[in-house]
């Protein structure tokens, strides 16, 4: 789950950004967007907070989404930021040499993403 301050906009990003990973919007309330897969059980939701102050990021949190190739992730990345987010980091493996593929975003609202996938070897 992460928080925003416009939902309307945010619903907008996510339901593009998201169907790159194969979830779609499958609920949807005042307050809150849910995200899921073809099971249609939610795994992701977008929401203002129930306490009415502003949504806010949180230092050291992200989402992470695994996915089941690289090319995924890059579409995910480029996506994100096609629609507005801020690159937090380039698509590439981590460590440099390592057996997992990263890209790393921030959402509209500020919140940090990442879509990743293990390399084959």
């Amino acid at each position: 789950m992460v928080g925003t301050n416009n939902l309307a906009i945010s619903v907008k990003f996510y339901d593009e950004l998201l169907q790159t990973i194969g979830l779609n919007k499958v609920e949807e309330y005042e307050r809150e967007i849910g995200y899921a897969p073809s099971s249609r059980i939610v795994e992701f939701w977008v929401c203002t907070p129930y306490n009415k102050k502003p949504a806010t990021i949180g230092n050291g949190s992200m989402v992470a989404f695994k996915v089941e190739n690289i090319e995924i992730v890059d579409l995910f990345h480029s996506t994100a930021l096609r629609l507005g987010a801020k690159n937090e980091g380039n698509p590439g493996a981590r460590p440099q040499n390592g057996d997992t593929y990263y890209a790393y975003c921030r959402d509209l609202d500020g919140n940090k993403l990442c879509a990743y996938s293990f390399l084959k070897k």
